[in-house]
């Protein structure tokens, strides 16, 4: 009963969805699943193949349109509900990562010059890039510049301004070192 009142209905209405935002010159690759999410320019987007987008996710290009794709997305990444994606240069996700609940990932600042709006200034920024195996937990805010290496940990509602090296464990605001992840051996 189940798959008959909330799993059909869903695949139906995110292939619905993939047809729309592909006529909009997004990129979708095939077994992915999208929720009901908001993207302001499609075009910009390339998203792999089995990921899954949960509701409320925002791909948003804060900029005025532009040819190429600024948002891409790997292989086998979730992103949560509620997670926000707002870039003026770039993002990258590596494949398998994780991207939990409710997570910012920004690329710009704006300008604090006294004397002048801040609204008017210009907007600094830096690519941002996920490695692959990641996983940022609910409420990691990612600013710009930042590089996540592979197999990293982010802890939950961690604010990140500098690199994080592969396979370690960052948490707190600003975030730190606080381990590293290890192999277990038999």
């Amino acid at each position: 009963m189940f798959n008959l009142r909330v799993r059909y209905p869903n695949r139906t209405a995110s292939a619905l969805r993939k047809l729309v935002y592909r006529l909009a010159g997004m990129q979708i690759g095939r077994g992915t699943i999208l929720g009901r999410i908001f993207v302001n320019w499609p075009h910009q987007v390339l998203i792999g193949s089995d990921c899954l987008l949960q509701r409320d996710v925002v791909l948003q290009f804060a900029g005025i349109w532009a040819p190429g794709r600024r948002i891409k997305i790997g292989d086998r990444v979730f992103i949560g509900r509620g997670a926000e994606v707002n870039i003026t240069h770039g993002l990258v996700i590596g494949n398998d990562s994780l991207i939990a609940a409710g997570c910012r990932l920004i690329d710009h600042d704006h300008g604090t010059i006294a004397g002048e709006l801040i609204r008017t200034q210009e907007c600094p920024g830096e690519h941002i890039a996920i490695g692959n195996d990641v996983w940022l937990g609910s409420n990691v805010v990612l600013l710009k510049g930042v590089s996540v290496g592979d197999g990293a940990v982010v802890a939950a509602g961690a604010v990140v301004t500098r690199p994080v090296p592969p396979m370690e464990i960052w948490g707190g605001v600003p975030a730190r070192k606080l381990g590293e992840r290890r192999t277990i051996c038999a």
